[in-house]
């Protein structure tokens, strides 16, 4: 696997840099499924079949998500929209469901697998890791225990992080309120 660096954030005011803060993030990547290990490769299948069950007629962007609680239990999720400003991301339809049936146990690692109905998507979305970080933010504090979180498109490379917060460095939590 190869590291890929993700966020640099530059404040600006009046078209002059106040402050510029990089933040790297290491990702290990993946270029075959056939590189993980066989747990990890069923969760990714299980994800794949739940993106082929979202509903996005509107962004024509399927995701689905598999989740593995600490119990061993496998749970899929995928995205739903109705009008383009109700939409109910993958992430959050697998962990509503497993915090209902399974509230006890933690979750081990997510597979998110993300594309267009419209174009190939071969490599893991930035904007999907940004918007799980956010999503699954809140769990892994709650937990307070590190999320594994894979994401991919619908073919291609595989991004691998340890963690919720190393995907998302600027996590918001209780502690900031």
């Amino acid at each position: 696997p190869t590291a890929i660096v993700f966020l640099s954030i530059h404040i600006i005011n009046n078209n002059k840099p106040i402050k510029i803060i990089k933040i790297e993030t290491s990702f290990e990547v993946y270029d075959s499924i056939k590189e993980l290990a066989t747990p990890i490769q069923n969760l990714i299948l299980k994800a794949t079949e739940a993106r082929k069950k979202a509903y996005a007629p509107y962004s024509e962007f399927l995701v689905g998500a598999a989740l593995e609680l600490e119990n061993g239990q496998h749970i899929a999720g995928n995205n739903q929209e109705k009008p383009p400003s109700l939409r109910i991301i993958a992430e959050r339809t697998a962990i509503y469901y497993a915090g209902a049936e399974f509230p006890d146990q933690k979750i081990i690692r997510m597979v998110i697998v993300a594309g267009s109905t419209t174009n190939p998507t071969t490599k893991p979305s930035r904007l999907v890791v940004l918007v799980a970080g956010i999503a699954l933010s809140e769990y892994e504090v709650k937990q307070n225990m590190p999320m594994e979180l894979y994401f991919m498109g619908t073919s291609g490379q595989i991004a691998y992080s340890n963690s919720v917060e190393n995907s998302l460095p600027w996590i918001f939590d209780k502690t900031v309120l």
